[in-house]
């Protein structure tokens, strides 16, 4: 199976109603690597890296987000795998 990369950022009320720890339960489940974090403007940015079929089940769930979420807009830029990651993480902005 073809691995891939999928960068999105999630616009919406996606801060303060757990998106990123239900997110990286989710890539978990799917066996999804990457990453997941706030944004200073109340966005969600995601890195996402795995076999096509589990990244693209992936980016569904970022387009519905978890129960108390309400996602307005994905974008989606597809990139080269590069595995560099070693599981899912919530990271920071620096």
């Amino acid at each position: 199976m073809e691995k891939v990369r999928a960068h999105v950022v999630i616009d919406g009320r996606v801060q303060g109603v757990c998106y990123r720890l239900d997110a990286r339960r989710a890539a978990l489940e799917r066996g999804v690597e990457g990453w997941v974090r706030n944004l200073p403007d109340g966005r969600v940015e995601a890195v996402l890296e795995g076999d096509e079929a589990d990244v693209k089940s992936m980016v569904k769930w970022c387009k519905a987000g978890p129960p108390l979420s309400r996602v307005t807009d994905v974008s989606l830029n597809w990139g080269p795998y590069t595995g560099e990651f070693g599981g899912f993480e919530i990271t920071f902005v620096r």
